[in-house]
């Protein structure tokens, strides 16, 4: 049964999640279903989480399946796009959520070339080849909205996981390039929360150990949400209200990162 409370923005409409089996991705598409759209729910390993996620959303009446692929596989995220496409006929929506954040690693000291080459590998090339490919579809079916899922980690880098931090950097660059190429038929933003109470984030040594305490300190709304809490933020992105925004960065941090214009 759909919550009254929650707008229908996306009635009639199909959204696809990339790492949708855990985490924000699995409540960005829960939302979306919510909000009326027919969602496909992408994972890499997490079969479970992703079926999981579709059965949440048929529980309240909505229609989902799920989809599998390498984000660091060109051809992977080909089939997937010919996939989703066959499926639903078309894509209205597409939120580029799968991200690494290098959540092993606690110091800048422990980089690992591995490392560096997974996370740009994700961060930069799967977006970037998943922008390419769903939007070039989209722009030949003549309407569509991209929404890469960003980080306020840009602001002020990352001491913690530099090449987390360069590769959301990287995104910025990948959104505001085919933020041009697509226009004006297809929309392409950035959403970048800040800290987010994922399950990965509550498993982190640093942050049960004081560092979520000093984050709190230094957010004027002294608050950090769970994920469920910021996934309609992320959607409003690919609105009939966000119509004119294309190729920006759109945070919600609470007001941690409150710096410049």
């Amino acid at each position: 049964m759909t919550d009254s409370r929650i707008p229908q923005r996306f009635a009639g409409r199909t959204v696809l999640v990339t790492g949708a089996g855990t985490g924000f991705g699995a409540e960005i598409a829960f939302r979306a279903a919510q909000e009326g759209a027919r969602v496909a729910v992408h994972y890499r390993s997490s079969a479970a989480g992703a079926k999981a996620t579709v059965a949440r959303i048929e529980e309240i009446g909505g229609e989902a399946f799920t989809v599998q692929a390498d984000i660091g596989r060109h051809a992977d995220i080909i089939a997937m796009a010919e996939e989703v496409f066959a499926r639903f006929g078309g894509l209205d929506v597409l939120v580029n959520n799968v991200g690494d954040v290098a959540t092993e690693q606690m110091s800048w000291r422990d980089i690992t070339e591995e490392s560096i080459d997974r996370v740009l590998a994700v961060d930069i090339k799967g977006t970037l080849l998943c922008v390419h490919e769903f939007g070039s579809r989209m722009l030949e079916q003549g309407h569509g909205a991209i929404i890469n899922i960003g980080s306020t980690v840009i602001v002020r880098g990352s001491a913690r996981a530099p090449q987390y931090a360069a590769g959301k950097y990287g995104v910025l660059g990948i959104t505001k390039s085919y933020a041009q190429a697509f226009a004006p038929t297809v929309r392409v933003n950035t959403f970048a929360p800040g800290f987010i109470e994922t399950e990965a984030t509550l498993a982190r040594d640093d942050w049960r150990n004081g560092r979520r305490e000093e984050l709190l300190s230094k957010t004027p709304l002294k608050h950090i949400p769970a994920p469920a809490e910021l996934a309609g933020t992320a959607l409003f992105l690919a609105t009939d209200d966000a119509a004119h925004m294309t190729g920006a960065y759109f945070n919600a941090d609470g007001g941690f990162n409150m710096l410049g214009a």
